[in-house]
């Protein structure tokens, strides 16, 4: 026992010094570290409560853009007798290369009361409809970043005409400053890309 200890050792240390290069399945640090705050997003075949890329197979990434419609969003932190704000965008528009569409505006919902938001509903007015994600061919993985913020008492949030009139090239920085948004309580986003590729 005593002479395979040496060599227990030494594959203990070269286990741990071997790093895992990032796959298409697997999230690099940055993307993984997004995902805070216990938000959760679920569609009817896929449940989101952390960074994830969907998987190819079982045709979620076709049925993730062209099926399902707006998914639930569940954040049990949410306080009752609080209001939040909920964006759903795309900061690789048109690629996660060339990001001079980004921030895509997919979803953005205010006023939406905390003890409705425990249980998984979105009770709030929704100042841009939802629109799946839909990546285009050949521009590789796009994140999907759904952020949630808690709305300051009695501040109306909105959308400038300039604003409503295009989902692309949102300044969502000063949309953040604006209406004095602060942290987010919570985020979550997954990555995909278009389903032919």
């Amino acid at each position: 026992m005593a002479v395979l200890a040496p060599f227990l050792v030494l594959f203990v240390f070269i286990l741990g010094i071997h790093k895992v290069e990032p796959t298409q399945d697997t999230l690099d640090s940055l993307d993984a570290s997004f995902c805070h705050g216990g938000l959760e997003v679920n569609y009817p075949e896929l449940d989101i409560d952390k960074c994830l890329i969907i998987p190819k197979d079982l045709k979620l990434r076709e049925k993730i853009s062209t099926v399902w419609e707006a998914p639930q969003v569940y954040f049990s932190g949410a306080q009752k007798e609080k209001m939040y704000v909920l964006v759903m965008v795309d900061p690789d528009a048109p690629s996660r290369i060339k990001q001079t569409s980004a921030y895509w505006r997919h979803w953005l919902v205010v006023n939406i009361k905390g003890n409705a938001l425990k249980k998984g509903k979105l009770q709030g007015t929704a100042l841009t409809e939802y629109h799946p994600p839909t990546p285009p061919q050949k521009t590789g993985f796009h994140r999907y970043q759904f952020i949630l913020f808690e709305q300051p008492p009695h501040t109306p949030v909105s959308l400038a005409d300039q604003e409503r009139s295009s989902r692309g090239k949102w300044d969502f920085q000063a949309f953040i400053t604006k209406f004095g948004l602060g942290e987010p309580v919570a985020s979550l986003q997954f990555l995909t890309q278009n389903f032919k590729d």
